[in-house]
């Protein structure tokens, strides 16, 4: 099903990948995104499987986990809507480097690696734009590495939070989807009572407060 035109373009806005393109060329691979749904507890995107799409997510959660060398499912992230999965697939098809798996029913928007390089041959702009934002997520990606090693499992827990909390709140603060210590301890590669200790100090220094499975963070913390 192909998606609405207002609705496809203003998903690819969203993308940092596309960030610099420019209207026209949005225009033209907005009209290359279709519609899919899956239910809950589906696989999107198997690891280790070819891939040859990129997602946006339009309604629900997914998680997106990888297997750990003893075979024991590893959670990376969770994404809500608005979020964009399997976009390194657009430039290099090997193989996927981690699974995709809905938490809720969603409903996703879908470009495919054909109709992007398509687009991409007759549009030297979009190249352009494209690698330009390759260049800064290289540079980022540099920089996280190289502060990873010196942080306490407290600011990872901290950056996580900030990273998935997306809705609004009050007074300025931001409220992350529902999460176990255990799903945090996943994603920050520490232990789930190492998790909870951190959580403890961040709720006493007033930087986070939760509500249920919910947890609320001010972004600029």
């Amino acid at each position: 099903m192909a998606a609405k035109a207002t609705e496809a373009l203003d998903s690819l806005r969203s993308i940092p990948l596309f960030s610099d393109v420019e209207e026209g060329d949005l225009r033209e691979l907005a009209g290359h995104l279709i519609e899919r749904r899956f239910p809950r507890d589906s696989t999107i995107v198997q690891e280790g499987q070819p891939g040859d799409y990129m997602y946006v997510l339009r309604e629900g959660r997914v998680k997106v986990t990888k297997l750990s060398g003893a075979g024991r499912e590893q959670i990376l992230e969770i994404l809500a809507a608005g979020a964009f999965f399997g976009e390194m697939a657009l430039l290099d098809p090997p193989e996927r480097s981690a699974s995709v798996k809905s938490l809720d029913p969603v409903r996703l928007l879908a470009l495919s690696r054909h109709d992007f390089l398509q687009a991409l041959s007759r549009g030297p702009g979009l190249a352009m734009a494209v690698i330009r934002e390759l260049a800064r997520r290289l540079r980022r990606t540099d920089e996280q590495a190289s502060h990873i090693p010196y942080q306490s499992v407290k600011d990872r827990t901290r950056e996580l939070l900030r990273r998935l909390a997306t809705e609004p709140a009050e007074d300025g603060w931001r409220v992350s989807p529902a999460l176990t210590h255990q799903e945090v301890a996943d994603m920050v590669a520490t232990s789930r009572e190492t998790v909870t200790r951190a959580v403890k100090q961040l709720k006493q220094e007033g930087s986070l407060r939760q509500e249920g499975k919910r947890y609320l963070i001010r972004p600029d913390d």
